[in-house]
């Protein structure tokens, strides 16, 4: 049976694991710990029996008016317990949090443009891509800014697609 609770210190000792996927990013411990005193509500592991670390999702809530929004910074299942609908769990959780608790209007998450099953795992889930963002990964690989309205966003202003591609300079960071 699996167990959705909140990310705590002692995890940050037993998802290394998890991130060893060549498509997870990685982050340096205080990038971490930011996010875990900043935004908890945001940061839940997903636990095997037996306390086996098998994902987690780390996000925050930013923006302001109509740009208040929750954002997937990374979300990841190791590869041994992927198609049991995990990530979608961790997913509709961020999604919850943001749209009940934080009144966001949309969600967000960026991922890179060649991570076809990403994108068509989050496109189930109600996710458009809003924009491409020229060399958003390192300089060197494009990402794809994928949005989903949120009840608040009763006109889904918020997944209007832009029509011509950004560059990182102009993304706006909270």
């Amino acid at each position: 049976m699996t167990t959705i609770r909140r990310f705590c210190c002692n995890d940050l000792l037993r998802f290394a694991s998890v991130n060893l996927d060549h498509l997870t990013e990685t982050f340096n411990m205080s990038f971490y710990m930011t996010y875990l005193a900043r935004w908890p509500d945001y940061f839940h592991v997903a636990e095997a029996p037996g306390n086996k670390v098998m994902g987690y999702i780390m996000g925050k809530v930013e923006g302001q008016g109509e740009s208040w929004h929750g954002h997937v910074t990374a979300i990841t299942v190791a590869t041994e317990f992927r198609r049991q609908q995990l990530a979608k769990k961790l997913m509709n959780l961020l999604e919850d949090i943001s749209d009940k608790i934080d009144k966001g209007y949309f969600v967000d998450l960026f991922v890179r443009a060649s991570n076809t099953p990403a994108i068509k795992m989050y496109e189930k889930l109600g996710y458009i891509i809003y924009r491409r963002v020229l060399r958003y990964y390192s300089g060197e690989e494009d990402g794809l800014d994928m949005r989903k309205a949120l009840s608040r966003d009763v006109d889904r202003k918020s997944v209007i697609p832009l029509k011509r591609p950004i560059t990182p300079d102009e993304l706006e960071y909270d």
